[in-house]
């Protein structure tokens, strides 16, 4: 199986606090990775590095056989100018924690408006797949309704819809249920459950251990910036290593 995500030797620091120290993970194409840790550990902010939405102070990045954020020029590497980031995260779908719908959007023009501005998709051809979206995370017939009218698990389907509308090679969800009502969890799940099913690679941050149990093909523990293990879910979850690992696990089982 070939490799999508290569992550090698990342560090990244803000000002003196150092939040990642060299982490080093391969995420191979078709499976669910999922992360684990206590808050601040560095999860999001290694996700965030994955489309260069923070740029890695060490270390190096490549999605799908392609560096993020750089060329290669010899032993030295050069940062892309915004547009080409840009044209690189088209390829690197990002659920937010805290979904970032356009509030003055019908839900449709919100997953039609990235593949006709960016894509230069026809709009008409963007709204057909935009439907085809909806239905696919049960929402077909809210097409015409404002973020505002919808529940937050309705929102944060939209916001999937709206990430796969770019038809990325890789999906990228930051903690995609902590702000939700318990009650609306079990169908954002649902939905990444299917889009697992139907071999969409993902790296996924969050605290829900039985969907990473159910759904991981690796889960990987971070603590204090660094990856302390990872493997099968069965291994790391039923019979972890470490003693951080032990420790956390006992907290939120």
């Amino acid at each position: 199986m070939s490799v999508m995500v290569d992550i090698r030797s990342v560090h990244k620091s803000f000002g003196s606090l150092d939040v990642l120290k060299g982490v080093d993970l391969t995420v191979r194409t078709g499976e669910v990775t999922v992360i684990l840790g206590p808050s601040g550990s560095g999860k999001s902010t290694l996700l965030r590095t994955v489309n260069h939405l923070e740029k890695a102070d060490r270390g190096a990045i490549t999605v799908d056989g392609a560096l993020v954020g750089y060329r290669r020029s010899g032993d030295r590497l050069y940062e892309l100018r915004e547009s080409e980031v840009l044209r690189q995260r088209t390829r690197i779908g990002f659920v937010f924690q805290d979904l970032n719908l356009f509030p003055h959007l019908t839900v449709l023009d919100n997953i039609t408006e990235a593949p006709v501005s960016v894509l230069k998709r026809p709009r008409r051809q963007a709204a057909e797949h935009a439907r085809l979206l909806l239905d696919r995370v049960g929402l077909a017939d809210k097409a015409g309704a404002y973020p505002r009218q919808l529940s937050g698990g309705q929102q944060q389907r939209v916001a999937i819809a709206r990430a796969l509308a770019l038809e990325p090679k890789l999906l990228l969800f930051d903690e995609p249920t902590s702000a939700l009502d318990p009650e609306l969890v079990g169908e954002v799940l649902d939905v990444i459950r299917d889009l697992a099913a139907r071999g969409t690679t993902m790296i996924v941050v969050t605290h829900e251990i039985g969907f990473a149990r159910e759904v991981a093909d690796t889960v990987v523990f971070m603590d204090d910036g660094r990856i302390v293990e990872q493997g099968a879910p069965g291994d790391v979850l039923d019979r972890p290593r470490h003693d951080r690992t032990r420790a956390f696990l006992s907290k939120v089982l």
